[in-house]
């Protein structure tokens, strides 16, 4: 089977054309963020058709705001100031002729962690995205919890000390509130950096609240971090356990498990696996591995 997975950001616009739980072809552009809704939803499709084939079954796709699943509605997407309403589902079902789905980022990023990723064998789990900004995805009982609107999970968004969570457990940290590059840092730490040792430390300080509240929320059996600033978890990892330590269920901290991801195409990979989540085809069903089998027969003949 074929799928598509489709990344739109505010600077860059990434498609996959996914088989077989790998991305076989990739295609990127930037995004006209700037520009009429419609021109951009043209440079969304003309994305896709450098990727698309025939026998491609759905394509899937994350945006960086909300969906009005009701009326198939991309809303508030804040880095394209045009997007205030956009019918992207049916605008690209109608240009392409395959069953087309759209969510939140985030939420691509906790189901592509269910189907693709190391959230295969929980059934509840948190997909925790710490970038430039903070986003998450719920999985519940196997399946993405998104909302009304799909943006459940945005815990980024909760008031916190003279902001907001976002502000204290993501990029923003380091470049706002800091003034230094987290990339620099990370290279810094890595040498041994006691400064930048203690910055992280801080930094977990931080994130180990944002987590508390996501357990007294969700009650997760795993937490998965994914984005850049993730990368850098062994040297806030021991902050995090610390700042967990005052929790009032002893037993939730003890058995929460807290993982990093390493898929590398997580964003595409995510909004491809819109497509399995929206088919009610479960992660890890026996349906999944006869669809892929049947397409090798079918393209090997």
């Amino acid at each position: 089977m074929k799928i598509i997975g489709v990344d739109v950001g505010g600077t860059k616009i990434s498609v996959g054309l996914i088989e077989n739980e790998q991305v076989v072809k990739q295609y990127s552009c930037p995004t006209p963020f700037d520009a009429e809704k419609l021109v951009v939803v043209d440079a969304i499709a003309r994305a896709i058709g450098e990727v698309f084939y025939p026998e491609v079954a759905g394509i899937g796709i994350g945006v960086p705001g909300l969906v009005d699943h009701d009326k198939n509605m991309v809303i508030d997407v804040t880095n394209i100031p045009s997007w205030d309403e956009v019918p992207l589902k049916d605008l690209l079902q109608e240009r392409f002729g395959k069953p087309v789905f759209v969510n939140n980022d985030a939420n691509c990023f906790a189901i592509g962690e269910k189907y693709f990723g190391k959230g295969k064998p929980f059934s509840n789990f948190v997909g925790l995205a710490i970038g430039t900004g903070l986003g998450a995805g719920i999985i519940i009982n196997g399946h993405l919890y998104s909302g009304k609107y799909s943006g459940a999970g945005e815990f980024g968004c909760l008031y916190y000390l003279d902001n907001n969570t976002e502000a204290y457990c993501s990029g923003q940290f380091f470049s706002q509130k800091l003034n230094l590059s987290g990339e620099d840092l990370f290279n810094r730490v890595e040498k041994g950096d006691k400064e930048a040792a203690k910055i992280f430390n801080e930094f977990g300080i931080h994130l180990g609240k944002a987590i508390s509240v996501i357990m007294l929320a969700v009650d997760p059996e795993v937490i998965i971090l994914g984005g850049s600033v993730s990368k850098a978890y062994k040297y806030f990892k021991d902050a995090v356990m610390i700042s967990l330590q005052n929790f009032p269920y002893k037993n939730s901290v003890k058995n929460l498990k807290i993982i990093t991801s390493n898929l590398t195409h997580i964003a595409i990979l995510g909004a491809a696996a819109l497509y399995f989540e929206n088919r009610g085809i479960m992660a890890g069903s026996p349906e999944i591995e006869i669809i892929n089998r049947t397409s090798n027969e079918y393209y090997n003949s």
